[in-house]
């Protein structure tokens, strides 16, 4: 049984970070990764061309300054998303195609209600203390609401509800019916309000790094060496009054504390002796994930560029809810990104892989012309069926959960830590609120370490 100072389960950011910044403070440190690659929810593929596609997460934008600083330490550069050219809205069928951030060639009456309901959000956010959003004044009344219900009661024109469903309900991959309304608040204000979230430039779809976030994450791994064990699923975690055993498959270790990173999702399949206290227990059970499917489509140029598109669109309820232009800093070859959330997710993964393949083109087609038929290649990527990902790109909470539960998210278990974007109260749900957690419990289980010697 191999002795280390700390253990760290997840090699997605948080849990790389975490783990780096424990080597770099002087710390003997094992990271535990069930899968045979890093990454987590991130996951970077290069061609032999050396074109590169990010499947998972993969944007960042302002005020994201901690994946910022670790690009600097790295020495990964970022290049701007591209949105130059129109974007589309496609409602009930009907394409619009607009400049700007609202279609304004719906009717006034849905782009009214579309303007109303998303400066509503903005402001309810501002009223949400990030650290501890149970405790803000409406907390009672807005978690016992889902998403869904709020919008049906204050947006009444249905296309301009549609979209606000889709664009709020987006990232956590699910109905609006089965989401807290303050946990989207929560969200939401975490990025600093809605027109963060939805934004490309200025927002969170602002840039990405020159290389995808496998250049990120890659020289991460490189620099833990020896540290890092893959294809390591962690089992069990006992903890006792003079440390915690942690078993893997294959590998047992004892450390001094454990920093637990994976999604909240999948957190319960770990057995912990003792049992955690009943409230963490319980939000196991209570921040399941998503659906989703993210598809690169590549062509041989980025023709909608030409064509004076940005490649963005969104239409609700649809096998494509959202595209965008995913192409390299080099802009070619064209990359299209296919975003297919929740609910429609789950009905594309009913269909077999041409029928899927068949689907989705059709609706490229459909925005983008005939010249979207011929793709060079196709690449799908379903996080629905990712064993150690739990669904979706981030766990949610539904109605009555976060007030009930929220103060679990952070605190530590005795010797067990807990990290994950999730946990992060600044940037929730971006790899950078992953990496902000990845510092929080590394600087934690540290200052136990400090606390426990100045006892002794």
């Amino acid at each position: 049984m191999a002795d280390v100072d700390f253990c760290v389960v997840g090699a997605g950011f948080a849990g790389l970070t975490a783990a780096l910044r424990l080597k770099q403070a002087g710390r003997a440190v094992a990271l535990l990764e069930a899968r045979d690659r890093v990454g987590g929810r991130t996951f970077t593929v290069t061609r032999d061309d050396g074109v590169w596609i990010d499947r998972g997460g993969a944007w960042i934008g302002p005020g994201q300054d901690r994946i910022y600083a670790l690009m600097d330490e790295l020495g990964v550069p970022e290049y701007k998303q591209h949105n130059d050219g129109d974007a589309m809205m496609i409602v009930d069928g009907k394409k619009h195609r607009y400049g700007g951030k609202l279609p304004w060639t719906m009717s006034p009456w849905a782009v009214a209600n579309l303007g109303i309901g998303l400066l509503t959000v903005e402001q309810m956010c501002k009223t949400i203390p990030r650290e501890s959003p149970w405790e803000a004044k409406d907390a009672a009344e807005w978690d016992r609401i889902s998403l869904g219900d709020w919008l049906e009661r204050n947006v009444l024109s249905k296309p301009a509800r549609e979209m606000l469903d889709m664009a709020l309900a987006g990232p956590y991959t699910t109905a609006s019916s089965e989401v807290s309304l303050l946990w989207m608040l929560l969200q939401m204000a975490s990025g600093g309000g809605p027109t963060f979230v939805i934004s490309g430039t200025g927002g969170a779809q602002d840039a990405r790094p020159v290389g995808g976030m496998g250049a990120i994450y890659r020289p991460m791994a490189a620099e833990l060496g020896d540290a890092l064990h893959m294809s390591r699923p962690v089992r069990r975690i006992a903890q006792d009054a003079d440390g915690v055993t942690v078993v893997a498959e294959g590998l047992a270790l004892r450390a001094r504390r454990v920093i637990v990173t994976i999604p909240v999702a999948i957190a319960g399949s770990i057995v912990y002796e003792p049992m955690l206290p009943a409230d963490r227990a319980l939000l196991h059970q209570r921040m399941p994930g998503g659906a989703v499917i993210k598809t690169s489509v590549i062509y041989d140029e980025a023709f909608w560029r030409s064509d004076g598109l940005s490649g963005q669109s969104a239409a609700p309820h649809t096998p494509a809810t959202l595209t965008i232009d995913a192409c390299t800093d080099t802009g070619n070859p064209g990359i299209m990104c296919v975003i297919t959330e929740g609910p429609a997710a789950r009905r594309l993964t009913r269909l077999d892989e041409a029928e899927r393949k068949a689907t989705v083109i059709g609706e490229l087609v459909s925005r983008f012309g005939d010249k979207a038929a011929t793709p060079v290649e196709y690449h799908e990527q379903n996080w629905t069926v990712e064993r150690y990902s739990g669904g979706g790109m981030i766990s949610h909470t539904p109605t009555g959960v976060l007030t009930e539960f929220g103060p679990a998210l952070r605190a530590p278990c005795g010797r067990v830590h807990w990290a994950g974007t999730e946990s992060s109260a600044i940037m929730c749900g971006w790899i950078d609120g992953a990496i902000r957690s990845g510092e929080r419990a590394a600087s934690e289980v540290m200052a136990n370490e400090t606390a426990t010697a100045a006892v002794t």
